[in-house]
């Protein structure tokens, strides 16, 4: 038989570690490792059913439906299954499942470890085979390792998920420059820290996000914005164009982050000049080319700005203009000012924006769109890694600038330390380390500093003013040798705002954090603070992660997200970075006033990376590790040329099966469904082991809506490559795949919930087993399926675009206003 298959392959980049999870299990990890190397050459979601295949079992298990996700880290799911004994007859059934999670955020993947298997029910098996199928089932089922997407999940939570709670952020309007031509936007946070170049009269300011010099003879400043240089007496002064430099800048020295300076001296002929607006606090610039040119957003009485890289809208109904800046709404009669926040009362109209026009990015900062349900989720989601205790211990090093300072937490009776980049919090006598993500105590501010078993609950009550409120979104347990460290969104700097309506995420608290500046030594100490404004921060939902920098920001961002000082070395650096709340990428050394972390990299970083390459495992590794338990077989993702998508099953000693379909459900009643193409949905009837329609009892016989009854190992038997193929008369692959008939953004508008009448709780069971199943196909059930195949469609088209997106390098189509910089690096 012919044959046009399309494999998927799946691009991933991280940076791989390797340890093991405990002492005691050292060996008999490394044993698994060796057994399932070559089964487990797919640690990627490639698609569902998945195939298990041993000892003459066939296990065949489908999309899990997620009821709950608790704290992110243990999940009740159900799942329908077919289950064939070695010479017996294929029998369906649906299990209620409990397991922890380790995610791998790098890859959108949850990966289940100790599962557990609280119910199992066989509808159309014969009572006195029930014990012996169920624990064949419980042996053949894995019992950790087996990735799904996060996108599956989430899809699923989006139904049943309560709304998260958000943060006490600050939403005054920054400072909004306005312009209509070439412009930049100089940052300098608070007065200028200058540091000399040594054998020069010159000065640079290193708290700034351009190239800013200062001429200590003629008390003149120099500022390379691109390719042109301008001068002025006042950083808040007059900008004019200058091609005489002072004699000091050409004797910048080489190898000190000036070597781009370098090239500009002596100053080219070319170039714009641009207006330049200076702020001494994080403001924001809307640079427009031109004169603005709107554009109408059909069904809609919204236009929105073409030619700037700004998102910013005009609103026909009420007169106002609305821009989007960090995640926050702001609004105003002119573009000139003055603003005010619009988060609580953003005009319905933008929720129906469509999910493909120029500005269908802005989605993600509306309330009560999915894409913003979609966002507030996945920030919520814990990245989790495994740390050797004794790794993290030895790589602990605090530095203060002179005797260790500690200030008030305002509202508690905690204090953190001021003069250091780590972020260090005094309750009662003991210190609490919070370095890369990894919490340590000691007795004495200088350490040494011992792994936390238990976090104070005092500490996760620091309130958004504080600039050490990042650390609240660090958790971790710990066993005799490892700590398990879980980190979420907030640590990185984005933050849900509970707006009236409806979560959204943001960048930043809000509150303005003034940086710390030390002057004890030879050169001052700069250490910024965390920022919201001032580094045209955009959301990228692939990466759940805020991309920094626009061309008119400078090649360096805000100032405070790449300029710093390493006492460790004596020198500064600078960067041009984008930085993301799982990590980032950079040209060069970068920093992150989140974290307090800098390092020297071309590669994707997280907050686990700086551990080293034998001290954390993530998901992924804990995986590789060999913690697949029962896996034998490696499924990946096909697509035929006719369309057709599903899974293959390559198996140990040769034979291949294909699944064309992922339409088996398990009801909360303990029945067996499948949907056809009509929407119709059908239970495995408990009689006969037939497909009745939903809401029809008894035999198929003669009932006039039974669909065909499935055969075990139906098929076109063997062929010379040892290849079946399973048709068990569902639904095609193509059916509804990816959801093309339906809205997946949902009807709901901003102030409209998602109906949740007669939904089942997540908790509940399956049925126990001394009590008879339920009726099948009762409205709440069917109602409670129709979800489920929703968010099943759902699941797998956000799963493939993700794939997708990484496929082609991390490219993001319509990506306005960050991920990287249009001017000099």
């Amino acid at each position: 038989m012919k044959k046009a298959f399309l494999i998927i392959v799946v691009c991933v980049s991280s940076i791989f570690f390797s340890c093991k999870k405990d002492k005691d299990s050292n060996q008999s990890s490394t044993e698994a490792a060796q057994s399932t190397a070559s089964d487990s050459t797919s640690l990627t979601d490639n698609g569902w059913p998945r195939e298990i295949d041993t000892n003459g079992t066939k296990l065949v298990y489908y999309q899990p439906q997620v009821d709950d996700w608790k704290d992110y880290k243990e999940i009740t799911a159900r799942l329908a299954f077919s289950l064939t004994p070695k010479d017996g007859k294929q029998v369906l059934g649906v299990a209620s499942l409990k397991a922890e999670t380790l995610v791998d955020k790098d890859n959108r993947s949850v990966f289940f470890k100790n599962v557990q298997v609280s119910d199992v029910r066989f509808p159309a098996l014969d009572k006195k085979k029930i014990p012996e199928m169920e624990k064949l089932f419980k042996e053949t089922l894995p019992k950790g390792g087996d990735p799904i997407s996060v996108d599956r999940i989430l899809a699923d939570l989006n139904q049943t998920k309560g709304p998260a709670k958000g943060i006490t952020a600050k939403n005054d309007p920054p400072t909004i420059f306005y312009s209509t031509n070439p412009a930049v936007l100089l940052i300098v946070q608070g007065e200028p820290v200058l540091v000399p170049i040594d054998k020069t009269d010159i000065q640079y300011v290193v708290n700034t996000n351009w190239d800013l010099f200062f001429d200590k003879t003629a008390k003149d400043y120099y500022l390379l914005a691109d390719n042109v240089w301008l001068t002025s007496k006042t950083l808040d002064g007059k900008w004019t164009r200058t091609t005489k430099l002072a004699s000091g800048l050409n004797n910048l020295p080489s190898g000190q982050n000036f070597d781009d300076v370098k090239k500009m001296i002596p100053p080219p002929s070319g170039g714009t000049v641009p207006q330049v607006f200076y702020s001494s606090k994080p403001a924001e610039l809307i640079a427009v080319n031109g004169n603005p040119k709107f554009v109408k957003i059909d069904g809609t009485k919204l236009l929105y700005i073409d030619n700037t890289e700004n998102d910013i809208f005009a609103n026909e109904a009420d007169g106002q203009y609305y821009v989007l800046l960090s995640g926050r709404w702001f609004k105003s009669k002119e573009l000139t000012g003055p603003w005010s926040y619009a988060g609580n009362n953003l005009p319905a109209d933008f929720a129906k924006i469509p999910k493909d026009s120029p500005r269908g990015n802005v989605l993600t900062s509306v309330p009560g769109t999915q894409e913003a349900q979609d966002a507030v989720m996945l920030s919520q989601v814990p990245t989790t890694a495994i740390i050797k205790k004794s790794d993290a211990e030895a790589k602990v090093k605090v530095t203060y600038d002179g005797t260790p300072q500690f200030k008030p937490i305002e509202g508690t009776k905690m204090q953190y330390a001021s003069n250091t980049q780590e972020k260090i919090i005094k309750v009662g006598d003991l210190y609490y380390l919070c370095f890369q993500a990894v919490w340590f105590m000691s007795t004495s501010p200088n350490g040494p500093w011992k792994t936390c078993d238990s976090v104070p609950k005092e500490i996760y009550t620091i309130p958004p003013s504080s600039p050490v409120y990042n650390v609240t979104y660090v958790t971790q347990t710990t066993t005799d040798t490892t700590v398990e460290s879980s980190t979420t969104a907030g640590y990185f700097g984005a933050f849900i705002v509970g707006a009236t309506l409806g979560a959204i995420l943001t960048y930043g608290t809000g509150w303005y954090y003034p940086p710390y500046v030390y002057y004890g030594g030879l050169y001052p100490i700069y250490r910024p603070w965390p920022y919201a404004y001032g580094g045209g921060a955009v959301y990228n939902p692939w990466t759940g992660g805020w991309a920094a920098g626009r061309n008119v920001y400078g090649p360096y961002g805000a100032a405070g997200t790449s300029a710093w000082y390493n006492p460790a070395t004596g020198r500064y650096g600078r960067s041009a970075s984008m930085q993301g709340w799982y990590g980032g990428r950079t040209a060069a050394s970068s920093y992150n006033p989140w974290t307090g972390n800098y390092a020297r990299t071309n590669q994707g970083h997280n907050a686990y990376a700086q551990w080293g390459h034998s001290a954390a495992t993530n998901g992924r590794q804990w995986v590789q590790t060999g913690h697949v338990t029962t896996r034998r077989g490696t499924a990946i993702g096909y697509e035929t040329s006719g369309g057709n998508k599903g899974v293959i099953t390559h198996h140990r000693g040769g034979g291949t099966t294909i699944h064309t379909n992922n339409n088996l459900y398990a009801g909360h009643d303990g029945h067996v469904y499948k949907r056809d193409a009509n929407g119709n949905w059908s239970h495995y009837n408990n009689g006969n082991g037939g497909w009745t329609q939903a809401g029809k009892l008894g035999s198929t016989k003669g009932s006039g809506t039974a669909i065909q009854r499935n055969r075990p190992n139906q098929g076109l038997g063997a062929n010379g490559e040892g290849e079946r193929i399973q048709r068990d008369n569902l639904p095609k692959a193509n059916q509804n795949l990816g959801g093309e008939t339906r809205n997946l953004g949902g009807e709901n508008r901003i102030g409209e919930g998602i109906q949740r009448d007669n939904f089942p709780r997540a908790n509940q069971t399956l049925g126990q087993p001394d009590k008879p199943l339920g009726q099948a196909g009762h409205p709440d059930i069917t109602n409670d399926l129709d979800r489920s195949a929703f968010s099943r469609d759902r699941g797998e088209m956000q799963t493939r675009n993700f794939q997708n997106f990484q496929r082609d390098g991390g490219r993001l189509g319509g990506f306005r206003g960050g991920g990287g910089f249009r001017g000099r690096r």
